[in-house]
Order: structure tokens, then C-alpha cells, then sequence
């Protein structure tokens, strides 16, 4: 039994999912296109849309008079009410919905013409569930009065069973020739399409039948690019006094150029370090910041350009397609071309590496340790591996990356990669290390660091200088910061800063380099203005003495052109310089937006944070807290501590214990 209560949930829920409904009116040339913009309009696919016809487009017709699809598009009502509730968990049978392939309805259609003294009726029957044609209103288009009769039970019959694609007689009319159909063809002078025109028939007069188009067409000579399709659609639906394309000519297709395929990463920021197991800790003994090669590996594909396919025009005339541009194997050093011709192959062992734009293999170099024994400082172009220790005093200076399984002393370690040191760095107040990419230690002391992305250290940071473009992140157990300088760009995140009372700086939010450059940019634009000044007087003086004389001596003349010279130089240098300077102001703003330092554990009495221009120092022992801008009210604000995100950070974020 159906109750009133049970009728008012149910009219509540159909509210509820008719407020979520949209509509949207879209026009296109096919309902296929159609349905794809209101899918792109209502951010889902097609599936989940349902429509309803508001203007028929002829299909497939081309040129100037096309009439294009108009549909009023909603979005189903069942989809509408689980995207509103994805936000508060998933709706039972949601997903093996959204697998099925919605499809799309087609209804019915019908064309009724006169051939001859024949009435003919051509039946399209629905598809996908679509509505079927109507057969009372094909009996009402029949009954005109030029009509003499027509064969009612078999046009009940066709329009149930439709005609597969074709036209039935089913009928007949008082046929007046005088009053047919007429139409031209006209072929362009470029030879590219031809056109028809029809002028409508009269009361009793026929119309015009595709057989008639298409022999009129070959009369004028075409050969070629002739299209059924188009000829049918404008017989089913005939377009008046204007020209509607029937043939096209065959464009030439252009070959596609030749490209490389290449067997390695080429985006460096890619590379991840590997874990060595479900902890999450960094196995440094099989890192993979390095794309190592054997002998005879393939590096790189090409794959060949293509030939262009040749078109021809409505005559038969050849229209010339160009080929695909072929491009040379980038080969670099150490590699060799395979016996195709078209693979790069290593000449030797080594890391795999893309160095303006061509591949070449670089050889690493394994030494036991960096000492005495061993041969003393190394200057590698490449990869430099280290298997013990690089002891005090000595140096390392590598194009590629340095990777050390033991401990880093004293020492300045130098490279264009990245810096892997599985134990520690020990720098005794005089090591330096110096990398373009990020370095990862267990611990640091008494050190100074430069890394152009991030530094990820595990158990400490002591009395040392660190600057990091990017991050400076320690995650272990003990995770702490005592003493010493740092800086980072975007983020510093410890456990503990600033224990033992030692003098700890934390800056954030600032790029020494690009604020060095916008000073440097702001004095050279303030000297080109100056010297920009004092030549618009040099030429307002001369141009005065031009108009008064109305020439100039040569030597007057020869200067006046060269300050105009100078002049625009200098404006175009002033603006070059104005742009450089809009950029890296924007660069600093956004700094401010992302200069943050997150503890965990305790932030130390002591401890000076600097964010952009502005300092905070830790006044009393403060526990997880993150210390950030606030743009509004423009200072440093302390906030409840929340985990960083790290998920740019290449390899596990930091050396995490547990």
C-alpha cells in the first residue's frame, strides 16, 4: 500500500534531482559534434547526457548552405545526483555504470518526393531506442491536391519496416513538367568542388532525383570526388536557391616529419631514487639517479618521415602532396648507428645522457675511495662513484652526478647532477658542496651546501651552511637543526630546530639569486633613463636648429642620427630590461606565498626565522608549528603544525623511519 508519507519522500527526492538538471542549448554541423560540446560545457562525457531535437541539420551536406543540428542537451538525472554525492562517498553501482558506453538515441526519419510521375517515400528507421517515424503524418504530406493516389496499407507497412536506404513508388500525382524542378551545376575555376542549385518545383512538378545530379555532374567533365553522400543528403532534403557542394576535389595529404623516439628518460626530474623496502628508507647503494648503458643497448629510435599522398582535382588534375622532412640521428659521443640506420646504439658502457639535444654515452667512473692511494682530486666529465670515503682535503668535481657509499670529509665535492652521500658529511668548518641538482646525506655537520633543487637529510643538520633553491627536509627520528644558516626557497621542515642553544637562522621565501639580479636590472634600466634624458635634450637641441636653418651641417646631421640610433636602442633595452624585472618581481611575490618553515617536534628558544624581509624569533620552546606569511596583515604568523607537501620532491620524501 502506497502511504502519503511514502509519495512525500519520493516527490522530495525528484525535486531534489530536477534542481540538480541544467539545460543547455547547442547548435553544430552533426549531433555527434553537438553532443560533444555540451558534454565539454557540463564537464562529463556523452553518455551522461540526454537530448531532445529542436532543429534538424541535413547531414552530411557541405558548403554555404548548410543548416546545422540545434538540440536542447540535459544531463541524466541519475548521473546529476551521484556527482553531487561523490564528494560524500560513492553510490552503489556507480562504477559498473560508468563502464557501460551510453548511447545515444536517433529517431525516425522519412523523405517523401516526386520522381517522375511517381510519388516515392524513403523510410529511416530509429536507432538506439530512438523514436519511430509517425506514418499518419507521412499519410497528411501525401495528401495534396496534385496527388492521384497512393498505396495506404503499404506506406503503413514501409514505415514500420522502413526501406533500407532506398526510394518505394508508392503512389502516383497529375505530373506538370512545366513545373518541375530545375538546377544548375557549376563547377569552380580552381576545379576544387562543384556546386548545385535547385529552384523549387512547382505545384505537380517533380523533384530532382540523385540520378540527375550525378549525370549532370559527369556532363561537365568531373571525373573525380564525386560524392553520394552529399547527393543523397541535399535529394532528402533539398536546399533552395543556393549552392550546396556535391564533389570535392581530393586535398593532398602532407607526409608527417621524422622524429626520435627515445629509450631513456630525458627529463631529469623524473629519475627517482629507489626504496629498499616497504619502510620507505633510501638504499643508496642502488640508487637510480643514474641511466646506466651496456655495449650494443638501444638508445634511441628514429622513426622515418613519411610520403606526402598526392591529391587530384575534380578533372583529374594531380595536386603535389610534399614529403615528411627527414632529420639526422642526434648522435653524440660514445654512440653508433645500428645496422637499420635508424638506432643509436651504445659504443661503450656508461650513463645514458641528452646533452644539447644529442645522445651520448658518459662513462662512470668507480674509484674505492678518494684519497692518496687512489689517486688523489678527480675531474670527471661523467659520473663519479665512490665506493668508501672521500677524505679531508681532497676534491671531487664531476659533470655528471657523485654518488659516495661512505663519508664525505672536509672536502669540496662539485657537480652538474645530483649528490648522493649515504653516510655523512663531515666538513670541519672548510667542506663545500656544490650541486645543480639535489643532494641527499644521512646527516651533516659543521658543512657548507649549495643545491639547486633540494637537500634531504636524515638524522641532522649541525652547525653548518645550507641553501637549497628548493626544500630542505629532514624526516628521521631524530630529524634536527642545530646551529648554522639555512636557507630554502620554498620550505625548510624538521622535528626539532635550534636545541643546545646554539645560534640556528631559518630563512624562507626568498631567492638571493633573483634578488640580486632584479638590483642589478633596476640600476642599469635607472642608467639607460638617465642617459635617455640627457640625449632627448641632445636631439630636441639639433631638431630646434634644423627647423630654424631648415638643414643641418653634416657633422650635425651624422649626430642626430646617432642619438635617434641610441635612443631606440636604449628604449628597447629599457624594455627588455622592464620585462626581466616585471618577471622576477612576480617570481618574488609568489615566494612570499610559499616561504614556510614546518616543526614538528620544538622550535627552541632562539631560534631566528627570517620570511622574506621579516624576522620572528622564537621567544619560548614552541611544539608543532609551522611559521608562515601573512599577507594580509604582513607579518610572520605561527600556525598549527600540518605535514609539508613533498610530493615533488624527487625519491622518498626524505629518509623516513618508520
Amino acid at each position: 500500500m502506497v502511504t502519503l508519507e511514502q509519495i512525500r519522500k519520493d516527490m522530495n527526492a525528484l525535486l531534489k534531482m530536477d534542481r540538480n538538471i541544467q539545460s543547455v542549448e547547442v547548435r553544430a554541423d552533426t549531433l555527434d559534434e553537438a553532443l560533444a560540446d555540451a558534454a565539454v560545457q557540463f564537464d562529463t562525457s556523452v553518455r551522461n547526457l540526454e537530448y531532445e531535437v529542436v532543429e534538424k541539420g541535413f547531414k552530411g551536406i557541405a558548403g554555404l548552405a548548410k543548416k546545422p543540428w540545434a538540440i536542447r542537451v540535459y544531463q541524466n538525472p541519475e548521473t546529476v545526483v551521484k556527482k553531487a554525492g561523490g564528494a560524500f562517498g560513492s553510490v552503489e553501482g556507480e562504477n559498473e555504470e560508468d563502464e557501460e558506453e551510453k548511447i545515444v538515441p536517433i529517431d525516425g526519419a522519412y523523405y517523401v518526393h516526386r520522381f517522375g510521375s511517381d510519388i516515392v517515400l524513403k523510410v529511416v528507421l530509429p536507432e538506439n531506442g530512438g523514436n519511430p517515424v509517425n506514418e499518419n503524418e507521412i499519410i497528411n504530406d501525401l495528401k495534396r491536391p496534385d496527388t492521384v493516389k497512393f498505396d495506404e496499407a503499404r506506406v503503413r507497412k514501409l514505415a514500420k519496416s522502413g526501406t533500407n536506404g532506398k526510394y518505394e513508388t508508392i503512389g502516383s500525382y497529375n505530373h506538370v513538367p512545366s513545373n518541375d524542378a530545375i538546377f544548375v551545376i557549376d563547377v569552380a575555376q580552381n576545379e576544387m568542388n562543384a556546386t548545385a542549385t535547385i529552384n523549387p518545383p512547382g505545384m505537380g512538378g517533380a523533384d530532382v532525383s540523385a540520378d540527375q545530379i550525378r549525370k549532370a555532374i559527369e556532363t561537365q567533365g568531373v571525373l573525380a570526388g564525386i560524392s553520394d553522400e552529399k547527393i543523397s543528403a541535399l535529394v532528402d532534403s533539398p536546399v533552395y536557391n543556393a549552392p550546396v557542394v556535391v564533389a570535392e576535389a581530393q586535398l593532398p595529404i602532407n607526409g608527417k616529419d621524422a622524429y626520435i623516439v627515445y629509450e631513456f628518460e630525458t627529463d631529469r626530474s623524473k629519475l627517482k631514487v629507489k626504496e629498499s623496502d616497504s619502510s620507505g628508507k633510501i638504499n643508496f647503494k642502488e640508487s637510480n639517479l643514474v641511466q646506466n648503458r651496456l655495449e650494443g643497448q638501444v638508445l634511441a629510435r628514429k622513426i622515418p618521415a613519411e610520403k606526402g599522398k598526392a591529391g587530384k582535382t575534380l578533372f583529374a588534375k594531380y595536386l603535389e602532396a610534399s614529403d615528411g622532412r627527414d632529420i639526422p640521428l642526434p648522435l653524440g659521443k660514445n654512440v653508433k648507428v645500428g645496422e637499420d640506420g635508424l638506432t643509436i646504439l651504445a659504443a661503450m658502457n656508461g650513463q645514458v645522457m641528452l646533452v644539447n639535444d644529442k645522445v651520448s654515452i658518459e662513462p662512470i667512473m668507480e674509484v674505492a675511495g678518494v684519497n692518496l692511494k687512489t689517486g688523489g682530486n678527480i675531474k670527471f666529465l661523467g659520473t663519479v662513484i665512490v665506493k668508501g670515503n672521500v677524505e679531508d682535503g681532497f676534491s671531487v668535481e664531476a659533470s655528471g652526478n657523485i654518488e659516495v657509499f661512505g663519508n664525505v670529509g672536509s672536502c669540496n665535492l662539485s657537480c652538474e647532477g645530483d649528490i648522493v652521500v649515504s653516510q655523512g658529511i663531515i666538513g670541519r668548518d672548510s667542506g663545500r658542496i656544490d650541486c645543480k641538482g639535489s643532494l641527499w646525506a644521512r646527516f651533516v655537520e659543521s658543512a657548507e651546501i649549495h643545491a639547486e633543487e633540494n637537500v634531504v637529510v636524515q638524522e641532522s643538520i649541525m652547525n653548518s651552511n645550507v641553501s637549497a633553491q628548493k626544500k630542505i627536509i629532514l624526516t628521521g627520528k631524530k630529524a634536527q637543526i642545530v646551529g648554522g644558516k639555512l636557507f630554502a626557497t620554498e620550505i625548510i621542515s624538521a622535528k626539532n630546530i635550534g636545541a643546545g642553544g646554539a645560534e640556528t637562522e631559518l630563512t624562507v621565501g626568498v631567492d638571493p639569486r633573483a634578488k640580486h639580479r632584479l638590483e642589478e636590472l633596476q640600476a642599469l634600466s635607472s642608467e639607460d633613463m638617465h642617459r635617455l634624458d640627457e640625449i632627448e635634450l641632445e636631439i630636441k637641441s639639433l631638431e630646434e636648429q634644423q627647423k630654424r636653418r631648415r638643414s643641418l651641417p653634416k657633422d650635425k646631421e651624422e649626430s642626430l642620427q646617432s642619438f635617434y640610433r641610441e635612443r631606440d636602442r636604449l628604449l628597447a633595452e629599457t624594455d627588455t630590461y622592464n620585462g626581466e624585472i616585471s618577471e622576477i618581481q612576480e617570481r618574488l611575490k609568489e615566494l612570499r606565498n610559499i616561504g614556510k618553515v614546518y616543526v614538528s617536534g620544538t622550535a627552541f628558544a632562539g631560534v631566528k626565522i627570517y620570511i622574506r624581509d621579516d624576522k620572528e624569533e622564537v621567544r619560548s620552546d614552541v611544539k608543532a608549528a609551522v611559521y608562515y606569511y601573512d599577507l594580509e596583515n604582513r607579518f610572520i604568523k605561527r600556525g598549527k603544525y600540518e605535514a609539508p607537501d613533498l610530493t615533488d620532491v624527487r625519491g622518498p620524501d626524505g629518509y623516513s623511519s618508520n
